[in-house]
């Protein structure tokens, strides 16, 4: 290969990547290599640092493999959000087990958090809910329940950090101890609306300033590597950004009205927004990048279960090839007859934001098959995220009445369509597979020049494939009503059940 390459570094929760893309921006080279996730007896989600590591120099080398020497020009990583690592700042070794953004390991803490009425403070500040997605629960757990770590910590002794975070400082070397603005506003310790760490909260959850990375652009040079585990020295890191947020630079959105759901184990909807704004009951606020000295803000709304419902359907028919034998079910039929799945296993996050709720099944029949549930689970997607798009409405009504799609479970084509009979709106799915990392890659060049603004990128984004919708109104209004009734009563029933059990 020949010519200047933007590598992008792309760590997701069970897949590392890591792209090529040339001076046109598009994406010439992919390498991958699956991720180990463990789950614990205690439900705890975990993956270990290390490998996590050893995963990226893999997919690293792959790339100067393939490039060849000096033809990268700089690097972008994009990475998945408030899965959190502690280390030692002297070694660089992990001293926990990393916390993945799906544990909810904290869940008591936060629903001491919104009893005491701490929530409208921590939501105002941070724009976020009190939900165990975020980091500062997480980090606040592993301080009190690793034995020394909490001593160690205010000593100064370890360091803290999203993904992002334990990457910068593994490719310097430790040299450098950052995060992006974007990945900051995710763990629930970041002031939205002055852009740095809120000393409020770090006295709620107990952790110490020292263990904190410094804040900086998501576009523009961050440091250089530093030669070892066969990944070269001298390459400038020139960005940095959550996975949901460099999807959208990946879509070319830039000014707010388009809306982009990533779709995922979960699913992330997010529009961009002109400021930090007050708190909101449904919606998260967030960075969603920022550069040139400025925060660009954005409305999110976090799905807990959108691709992982299909593969509990897999694990719950004992399948071997879960998600495989859930979509092939699901496609013998033309629909769900009737049944809805609402998979609130772990709560259910926008708009509802109910910790406590647990996933139901309603309208069987003694017509109902296993092939209808399957088809339920893939229509659960689709209605969580229309609840989701259809909050973001209210909130902006100039918004733009279509929705862009990408991630994994996009690539399903009945998804889509269903996706927009059920918001009545087209669906727009790019056709490039590694939009996150093509996002991170056109930030790095932003950052080291190759490209000169985000004009220049919305003229490269990738092709489109769209899905107009077919159903007509009063079908759709039915759907959506009885979606909306099975949610009610799934909360109700474990509202009822949790009185019960506690009268016990």
């Amino acid at each position: 290969m020949t010519g200047n390459y933007i590598l992008a570094l792309d760590q997701g929760t069970t897949n590392t990547k890591a792209v090529l893309v040339d001076e046109v921006g598009k994406i010439v080279f992919r390498a991958s290599v699956s991720m180990r996730v463990v789950t614990t007896s205690a439900g705890y989600v975990e993956q270990d640092a290390s490998e996590i590591w050893r995963a990226c120099c893999q997919v690293i080398r792959a790339c100067f493999e393939k490039a060849g020497a000096g033809a990268i020009v700089a690097m972008g990583i994009t990475n998945q959000r408030e899965t959190v690592v502690l280390w030692d700042r002297r070694t660089g070794e992990p001293v926990a087990p990393a916390v993945v953004w799906q544990c909810r390991r904290s869940a008591e803490r936060c629903a001491q958090l919104v009893r005491e009425g701490k929530e409208p403070l921590i939501q105002s500040h941070t724009g976020l809910r009190v939900d165990p997605l975020s980091s500062a629960s997480k980090i606040e757990w592993l301080l009190d329940h690793t034995d020394g770590l909490r001593t160690r910590a205010e000593a100064g002794e370890i360091y803290l950090g999203t993904v992002d975070s334990w990457l910068i400082y593994k490719l310097t070397a430790g040299a450098i101890h950052a995060t992006d603005a974007s990945n900051a506003s995710r763990t629930q310790l970041f002031n939205l609306a002055e852009g740095r760490w809120d000393e409020e909260m770090l006295r709620l959850f107990r952790i110490p300033a020292v263990m904190l990375p410094s804040v900086v652009a998501s576009s523009g040079i961050i440091g250089e590597t530093v030669e070892e585990g066969g990944v070269p020295g001298g390459i400038s890191i020139a960005s940095a950004i959550g996975d949901s947020h460099a999807a959208l630079v990946g879509h070319g959105v830039f000014s707010p009205g388009p809306v982009k759901a990533t779709y995922g184990t979960g699913s992330s909807l997010m529009t961009l927004c002109t400021d930090a704004g007050a708190a909101d009951g449904a919606l998260a606020r967030t960075v969603a990048w920022a550069r040139e000295g400025k925060l660009q803000y954005a409305f999110e709304g976090n799905i807990t279960m959108t691709g992982a419902s299909v593969q509990w359907v897999g694990d719950f028919l004992q399948s071997n090839t879960p998600v495989e034998s859930a979509l092939t079910l699901a496609a013998s039929v033309s629909d769900s007859g009737g049944v809805y799945l609402v998979p609130a296993m772990n709560g259910l996050g926008a708009p509802y934001w109910d910790s406590e709720a647990r996933g139901a099944v309603f309208g069987l029949t003694r017509t109902s098959t296993v092939a209808h549930l399957a088809h339920a689970a893939i229509e659960a997607i689709a209605h969580q995220v229309a609840d989701v798009f259809e909050e973001m409405q209210r909130r902006q009504p100039c918004m733009a009445s279509a929705l862009y799609a990408d991630g994994g479970a996009s690539e399903n084509s009945d998804l889509m369509q269903l996706q927009a009979d059920l918001l009545g709106q087209p669906v727009l799915r790019s056709r490039c597979p590694e939009l996150s990392a093509l996002g991170a890659a056109w930030l790095a060049g932003l950052g080291v020049g190759t490209w000169s603004s985000f004009a220049e990128l919305a003229a490269m984004v990738p092709e489109r494939d769209v899905f107009q919708p077919v159903l007509d109104a009063k079908a759709r209004a039915d759907i959506r009503q009885g979606w909306r009734f099975a949610v009610e009563r799934t909360r109700l029933h474990n509202t009822a059940y949790s009185n019960v059990q506690n009268h016990a």
